[in-house]
């Protein structure tokens, strides 16, 4: 998923706690939904980072040899400025992109 086209704020900014109740009408059911989508988002940027980086990786287990590599740079310097997976999730949410669903509403009558 390419995050950089997600136009999303790359600040926190103050929303209206009414916009979160919408889907669940529960703020902390809201709270968890984006926690967990965020974490997903982090995971998923983790890897991709992770997966770049180690196209550079060198075999040499010498350390007082550092090289500096430019386009490693320019990948960490492309992550950097990426929106937080937080803010992604919140974006996300606000536009109905994310799907959810609480399996205790769905059968309450079990326990």
């Amino acid at each position: 998923m390419d995050y950089k086209k997600i136009k999303t704020d790359v600040n926190a900014v103050t929303r209206n706690i009414e916009d979160f109740t919408n889907g669940t009408a529960n703020v902390y059911e809201t709270v968890s939904i984006l926690s967990k989508r965020a974490n997903q988002v982090g995971l998923e940027m983790k890897e991709e980072l992770n997966q770049k980086i180690s196209e550079f990786a060198t075999t040499t287990d010498n350390l007082e040899e550092v090289f500096e590599n430019r386009e490693q740079i320019e990948i960490a310097k492309y992550y950097e400025h990426l929106p937080k997976p937080t803010l992604i999730a919140v974006h996300e949410y606000l536009n109905g992109e994310i799907y959810f669903r609480n399996p205790h509403k769905e059968r309450p009558d079990e326990f």
